[in-house]
């Protein structure tokens, strides 16, 4: 099974509608009331926020996509670039970052903030400390603009928020935060939260079915959904959601559905074919596991590619669920 992951992966991985569905997903994320339900449901800050608030109120900048690390307007960030770089370690680009400010116990507080979108849950090392380096990159980036020499009181918190569309199944619909907390080892001395919470990993792990989860994994496992149609995925997003579809947002969402939709079944295709031609796939029930396993496909197209019944996937993947449970 191993053999036939690679053959699908590669094929996927370096299409190049590939490309182009992240880079409409980021720009979907990047609407407003998008990132303010991602807000709410994600960092306390912002718990007792109404999502209108949030959005009209808390995000202070446009947020920029990295998209050659230029707003697609040509604006950019004050003081933020959407790229780090450091002697020797080339380039990181950040999905999406930009200037907030949140209600605090003394007034306003300010952070930076960063959203990524992630498919693969296991790129070869633990994913949560990859959240942790872009969280210490957000912090020392801040030297020379957010403060300079001994002022490290203007220092903001960061939070970088990331959006796993394809995570192991014991960890789907799950938001998971880590931070800073005070621990005392001798005595009880308290110091000031404010002085020490600078920073939020924060892993939101969909589901496979929308209607299984609430709040903003419904609405971004919703966003995802190759079983939901173009039109009424809209509609939802508006009327349960109260997201305004502006034009560009249409737009957006519906560049997103297409080429989604193409670069998957184009992708799983072509790796199909490719793993049988070489003799890579083991037999069709190693297939339909693999492709359950993923994450990333509806049980209608699974059944398509394998000319089975749906009913024959939904068994198999109760099995599968029973196993793991075990």
């Amino acid at each position: 099974m191993a053999e036939f992951d690679n053959a699908l992966g590669i094929e996927i991985k370096y299409s190049e509608n590939g490309i182009q569905c992240d880079a409409s997903f980021r720009r979907v994320l990047s609407n407003r009331q998008i990132l303010a339900w991602i807000m709410h449901d994600c960092l306390d800050e912002y718990k007792n926020c109404t999502i209108d608030e949030i959005a009209e109120n808390y995000i202070e900048s446009d947020p920029e996509v990295a998209e050659a690390c230029v707003h697609p307007h040509g604006e950019r960030i004050s003081g933020l670039q959407n790229e780090d770089k450091l002697p020797g370690e080339g380039v990181v680009f950040y999905d999406i970052r930009f200037f907030a400010s949140a209600p605090g116990a003394s007034g306003l507080i300010k952070l930076i903030i960063n959203v990524e979108a992630q498919q693969n849950f296991h790129p070869g090392y633990p994913l949560i400390k990859r959240g942790i380096y872009y969280c210490g990159r957000m912090l020392s980036a801040q030297y020379g603009t957010e403060f300079t020499e001994g002022r490290y009181g203007d220092l903001k918190k960061v939070c970088s928020i990331w959006i796993c569309s394809s995570p192991p199944v014991g960890r789907e619909n799950t938001i998971t935060r880590y931070e800073l907390h005070e621990e005392q080892v001798v005595g009880q001395f308290h110091e000031k939260p404010e002085n020490y919470d600078m920073l939020s990993v924060v892993m939101v792990c969909l589901g496979r079915d929308p209607e299984q989860a609430e709040g903003v994994l419904k609405l971004l496992r919703m966003m995802l959904s190759k079983n939901i149609e173009q039109q009424l995925k809209m509609q939802r997003m508006q009327d349960e959601f109260g997201i305004t579809m502006t034009e560009q947002l249409e737009s957006e969402v519906s560049l997103m559905c297409n080429v989604s939709q193409g670069y998957y079944l184009e992708g799983v295709e072509k790796g199909i074919a490719k793993g049988m031609a070489k003799g890579e796939v083991l037999g069709k029930r190693e297939m339909i596991l693999s492709m359950l396993e993923d994450g990333s496909f509806g049980y209608d197209v699974i059944a398509r590619l394998a000319k089975l019944p749906v009913t024959d996937i939904e068994q198999i993947d109760r099995e599968r669920l029973a196993k793991a449970d075990k």
